[in-house]
């Protein structure tokens, strides 16, 4: 048998698992600090929960398979898992509902570079009865803004837009009727020359000054004031366009509330999500110095949650960072702090076994006092268990010989700077809790 693991999926050596969990636990932690609450759904559905909302390429992607009787699916995403959740507890929940998951989700896509079988979805979502506060839309972007600059990634930019904007702008052109094709094609805009925009519009029927005046539409430029003046000067009347103006407006001076920086945020009318799903603000998050990495964190606004499994209405936003796919490219750009394969702070080490017990009472002493320390009890000499120290990359070294077994006055390097320096067991506690 030769051991080999599936493509799509991934497999990180310790040092990398480190850093990711460190990225999942800064995440969560964020969300938690915006009042976030955890929930964790099953990797396993049944399949006609699953595929209640899936449609083309992602129906042809979910794993199905049968158990007995019973078909079953792993979940896609976390939306729809979601979406059954509230409808099944929405009269034990208290609204608005805030909730967060951070877990893995599958499918059965072509492995490429960037595309995973298997990958972490970190997501969050507000759920209320009836009617969101706009509110909350900004709110959604404070914890983007937060995220990012906690896991110190390189400068970024969340772009927003409101769909409303588009649509009642078509609808000022009499061409409405267009509106889920143009949404579609507008999303791909900047992957395509304009001309070839223009062209897919012309395609679909469309005369040629409306596509023009489109295209000027949705290339509006300047700073998020000047955007929005230039937005209202239009005079557009629609109550979609003057609905999604005021949406707007409200997201940009709510962000400034929240302390967003206003290097970090610009409307840009092209972002329109292509999925029919969302209705209102819509969010995409790019490194400023890396857009081959695409969007690292996108999502909107929705009207409707559950529509499929009730009749009762809960509007939500929310937002999807993929955290595998973000991890692979910083990594393979050299943009992760990635350090030893051990999490811990300190590891102790002595110059005879005779000093093994006490070197383990002071291991004790440490973690009590919640600093990450171990031991190194292997049967070797001690040249090796400084290689060992060296090899993982272990911040503090402490060595303990027959001095400092006498004297419980122990020794401590630096294994960065190589300064030494010699502390009680409680000195300790305090330099390394620093």
């Amino acid at each position: 048998m030769t051991a080999r693991t599936l493509q799509g999926f991934m497999e990180l050596l310790p040092e990398e698992q480190i850093v990711m969990e460190k990225m999942k636990h800064v995440i969560a932690h964020t969300y938690e600090l915006f009042g976030f609450a955890p929930l964790d759904t099953p990797v396993l559905e049944l399949a006609d929960v699953l595929l209640s909302k899936s449609g083309g390429e992602t129906e042809k992607q979910i794993y199905e398979f049968k158990k007995g009787d019973t078909d079953l699916a792993m979940r896609f995403d976390l939306t729809v898992p979601l979406a059954k959740y509230v409808a099944l507890y929405h009269n034990n929940l208290t609204f608005p509902f805030k909730r967060y998951q951070i877990g893995k989700v599958y499918r059965g896509e072509r492995p490429q570079k960037g595309r995973f079988r298997e990958f972490y979805q970190c997501d969050i979502d507000i759920i209320d009865r009836d009617e969101l506060n706009i509110v909350y839309d900004a709110e959604v972007l404070a914890v983007i803004y937060t995220v990012f600059n906690k896991l110190e990634l390189p400068t970024f930019k969340i772009y927003i837009n409101n769909r409303k904007l588009l649509s009642g702008f078509l609808e000022s052109l009499d061409i409405a009727d267009k509106t889920v094709d143009v949404l579609r094609l507008v999303d791909k805009i900047k992957k395509i020359p304009a001309e070839a925009f223009l062209g897919e519009l012309s395609e679909m029927g469309l005369p040629q000054d409306k596509n023009e005046a489109l295209l000027k539409f949705i290339k509006t430029s300047g700073n998020n004031e000047q955007i929005l003046s230039q937005l209202e000067n239009l005079g557009i009347s629609t109550e979609n366009y003057v609905t999604g103006l005021e949406e707007l407006k409200t997201v940009v001076n709510q962000a400034k509330n929240l302390g967003i920086n206003p290097q970090n945020m610009q409307i840009d009318l092209s972002i329109t999500r292509g999925l029919d799903y969302y209705t209102g603000t819509v969010y995409e998050t790019f490194f400023d110095d890396y857009p081959q990495f695409g969007s690292v964190c996108s999502g909107g606004r929705y009207d409707n949650l559950s529509s499929v499994f009730m009749d009762k209405k809960f509007p939500g936003v929310g937002i999807s960072i993929g955290l595998t796919r973000l991890f692979d490219q910083l990594r393979d750009n050299g943009l992760l702090k990635i350090a030893g394969p051990t999490p811990n702070k300190v590891l102790i080490v002595t110059q005879n076994p005779d000093y093994n017990d006490l070197a383990i009472k002071l291991a004790g002493e440490l973690r009590r006092d919640d600093i990450a320390a171990d031991v190194m009890i292997r049967s070797c000499k001690f040249k090796k268990k400084m290689e060992f120290a060296n090899k993982i990359k272990i911040p503090y070294l402490i060595i303990i010989g027959e001095e400092e077994a006498q004297s419980q006055i122990f020794a401590i390097k630096d294994m960065v700077s190589g300064e030494q320096n010699k502390m009680t067991s409680s000195e300790l506690i305090k330099f390394l809790k620093n």
